[in-house]
């Protein structure tokens, strides 16, 4: 049964109309108030979160040392290849919301359509999941609170910075994002010159040296290489949040010269920042000994002598949860509102505020976090997990749109004549990079199936995405499909 028929629409150069029409148009639009620096702290602030301050101790227990350095590295460098094609189809479509509008436009319509509810859900679910934690840290120094007061409030805080300004919330998520690329830094500076052996504050003694915790007594690889290809898979969901570049572009001053620049200092942080930080933490502590009982980064501070470890990372942890989640919202009332843009969801979700915000989708945007914050109160083994489960495959399947986007927006751009080499941006090794990307997310997504605790996300992501084409196809499909 097909859903849909697929027409790609031709891209064309941008151009600029300097009509009044298109004035007025530009006026009523998403303002171009943020640069590269917030771009960057955008993408880092919704990449850097729990999974790396709790979680990458159970991906070094599962791989090993060596194993986990691998696996991040190789989530690395198909986060660059997704990159490289987003960086050319952001300045192509530099509007906001923009994988729907990738998709929509060089895959058609019910693509666009789907990726942008399946995108939305899973930042709304993780909106709801930042809150719940960061409300349960709190409870370390204010034990007396309940943890949905610190929802509430934290809830307020983030719709407050969102509702401002776009560069208001730039400036947010770039300070958020200095908090914890700060205790990054920190991290690898001083477990680094620890494993030289320099520790003044630990005293003598007791600490590994150099990549001694690498070679174990079960090899370099201790659970086998079965082992760093599961947590391969659940790297690629621990870099989630690089895409937000593209959600980002229509609010992005020189969008040609920033979104390539952002791109590139994004991946080389990113490379840096996980694969540096995974080194000094397996080099630290030994695999047997790392899990989620601790972050790994307190474990560390407290190797080299850290006064206050586990109140430092406990505010890092906090921050770090609130800057995905503002990100989240963020990225949710732009994909609302290039939905309402396109005609495909009510309109008044596109409504702005003087200052070009978009306040009904942000509104929504909130109350979908809230929701799946109350259903993993209520219905933590049904609802939730349903939302989960979604919302992890949802990753995967926006970096297959991304990639399968590239890969049509570049053929059709030639065959209608385009000159490549004239393209401010273009990804390199075309039709190999979309091709490999594409195709190791399958792989990722084969490899869920394997792996009984992930499988779920494909149990209930195929039928939610089979759900959108289906919804699309009877209240779109005979508008959205032209007739020759």
């Amino acid at each position: 049964m097909h859903f849909f028929v697929w027409r790609p629409v031709e891209p064309s150069p941008l151009t600029l109309d300097p009509s009044p029409a298109a004035t007025q148009e530009a006026e009523s639009a998403l303002r171009r108030s943020m640069g590269p620096r917030h771009l960057v702290m955008i993408a880092m602030g919704g990449v850097i979160g729990s999974g790396l301050f709790v979680s990458s101790g159970y991906t070094i227990s599962q791989a090993g040392p060596l194993g986990a350095v691998i696996a991040y590295l190789v989530g690395a460098f198909v986060v660059y290849l997704v990159m490289a094609c987003l960086g050319e189809l952001a300045i192509a479509y530099p509007v906001s919301g923009a994988f729907h509008i990738y998709a929509a436009r060089s895959i058609g319509p019910a693509t666009g359509f789907a990726t942008a509810w399946l995108y939305w859900l899973c930042w709304a679910v993780a909106i709801g999941s930042e809150f719940t934690a960061s409300g349960l840290l709190m409870q370390r120094w204010f034990p007396d609170v309940d943890v949905w007061v610190w929802c509430l409030v934290f809830g307020a805080v983030l719709f407050g910075l969102n509702a401002v300004s776009s560069r208001f919330f730039g400036e947010s998520e770039f300070w958020f994002a200095i908090i914890k690329v700060g205790a990054i830094i920190a991290l690898i500076v001083l477990g680094g010159a620890a494993l030289f052996g320099f520790h003044p504050l630990a005293g003598e003694g007791g600490h590994p040296s150099l990549f001694g915790n690498f070679a174990t007594e079960s090899g370099l690889f201790p659970n086998g290489f079965t082992g760093v290809l599961v947590t391969v898979l659940a790297v690629f969901y621990a870099f989630s949040g690089s895409e937000l570049i593209g959600v980002a572009a229509g609010e992005t001053k020189d969008p040609a010269t920033a979104i390539p620049r952002a791109m590139r200092s994004t991946v080389i942080r990113l490379l840096i920042f996980f694969v540096g930080a995974i080194a000094v933490i397996a080099a630290t502590i030994p695999y047997t000994e790392v899990g989620l009982d601790e972050s790994p980064f307190v474990t560390v501070f407290s190797a080299v002598g850290l006064p206050f470890a586990a109140d430092i990372m406990n505010f890092v942890i906090i921050t770090a949860l609130l800057s995905a989640g503002n990100s989240g919202l963020f990225s949710c009332a732009r994909m609302l509102y290039s939905l309402a843009d396109e005609g495909h969801a009510p309109r008044a979700l596109k409504r702005l505020t003087r200052r070009g915000i978009p306040l009904t989708a942000l509104a929504l945007s909130m109350v979908g976090g809230l929701a799946s914050l109350i259903s993993s109160v209520v219905a933590p083994e049904t609802v939730y997990l349903v939302l989960v489960s979604v919302a992890g495959f949802a990753v995967v399947g926006v970096w297959m749109s991304i990639t399968a986007s590239h890969f049509f927006h570049r053929r059709a751009f030639v065959r209608n004549g385009g000159d490549v080499a004239a393209l401010p941006y273009k990804a390199p090794l075309f039709p190999l990079v979309p091709i490999l990307a594409f195709t190791l997310c399958v792989v990722s997504l084969i490899g869920i199936a394997l792996d009984p605790a992930q499988a779920a996300a494909l149990y209930f992501g195929v039928p939610f995405v089979a759900a959108c084409y289906a919804y699309f196809h009877f209240r779109h499909g005979r508008k959205a499909v032209s007739v020759n």
